[in-house]
């Protein structure tokens, strides 16, 4: 599951053109983006900071598949919001539910840098899954 949900107005997006870099913490792995590889894995908006984190390894919960249905891809950004969308009403909804709710806290899933900046991202830790189900 993963993509947009139809029935809440979406973003305004201004995709990349360019590489950029998201460094997500606390784990400090930075990863370049590459626009042209857009979607990675098909969980939130393509080019968010859900879809880069999952297309790189990087485990953020979206127990909504990341359609701005839940709080659970919270995370907080630490540098280069001014280059991310803004947030819409539903996102602003759906955040009032986040424990540790800050004034750069965002949904993973909903948030599309536009690659105009480096993003820093840290994932709070009620956020990080470190328990992995084996196969």
């Amino acid at each position: 599951m993963g993509g947009v949900n139809p029935y809440i107005q979406q973003p305004d997006v201004k995709m990349p053109t360019q590489k950029y870099q998201v460094t997500f913490l606390p784990m400090n792995v930075t990863i370049e983006v590459d626009p042209a590889k857009f979607p990675y894995e098909h969980n939130g908006l393509p080019g968010s900071l859900l879809d880069i984190a999952l297309g790189n390894g990087i485990e953020i919960d979206h127990a909504c598949g990341g359609v701005c249905a839940c709080s659970t891809c919270h995370v907080l950004i630490r540098q280069g919001i001014n280059s991310i969308n803004e947030a819409t009403e539903e996102e602003e909804d759906q955040l009032e539910e986040a424990p540790g709710l800050r004034p750069t806290s965002r949904l993973a899933c909903q948030s599309v840098p536009d690659g105009t900046a480096h993003v820093v991202v840290e994932i709070p830790q009620w956020n990080r899954n470190l328990v992995q189900e084996g196969h």
